[in-house]
């Protein structure tokens, strides 16, 4: 993979079984790959996400997180992970509502004692993007977390503009998906 030659390390999923089919043998020649789930998680699969990611940026439910927290002990491993914000109210989207996330993330952090980095969201197709990560990065600096995972090929510039780390840029590098 020409990327990886040139040095990038850090590559997005949405599907934990495709994933495993794609990286299982580049992550055995390249050790240094991280692997981030951007994609919905869902319980069943979290111990084989566990296994193969090193970020999940999905989390949107307690149930997840008791999950996720369990099954990394059990291999004593610390997965880095990002809430994610039903921004736009949207009942077609995951993420946990805005006026949930303090005590949503007080729990993970402090009952869980899961590494929680920072916020993720997908604005709604019709809202001006650029508002919607004003107040993501002002969530994000009211919890104190130095991560925040926004932006996508179409919007990706208004994101970094207001401080995202993490884009999600795959169509842009790699063209459409089938």
């Amino acid at each position: 993979m020409p990327l990886i030659e040139y040095g990038h390390i850090h590559y997005g999923e949405n599907k934990v079984q495709e994933a495993q089919d794609k990286w299982k043998d580049i992550l055995s020649n390249f050790k240094n790959i991280k692997l981030h789930m951007i994609g919905k998680l869902q319980t069943n699969k979290v111990k084989q996400a566990i296994n193969l990611f090193d970020y999940i940026h999905s989390v949107d439910s307690i149930k997840l997180a008791q999950k996720i927290s369990t099954e990394q002990k059990k291999i004593n491993k610390n997965l880095k992970l990002f809430i994610q914000i039903n921004i736009g109210k949207e009942k077609q989207k995951n993420g946990i509502l805005e006026e949930d996330l303090i005590d949503f993330h007080q729990a993970l952090v402090n009952d869980l004692k899961v590494d929680v980095v920072g916020l993720m969201c997908i604005p709604p197709i019709e809202s001006e993007s650029n508002q919607i990560y004003k107040v993501m990065k002002d969530l994000n600096q009211k919890l104190g977390l130095k991560n925040l995972s926004m932006g996508m090929s179409s919007d990706y510039l208004d994101a970094a503009k207001n401080g995202s780390t993490h884009v999600r840029v795959g169509s842009k590098i790699f063209g459409l998906r089938n």
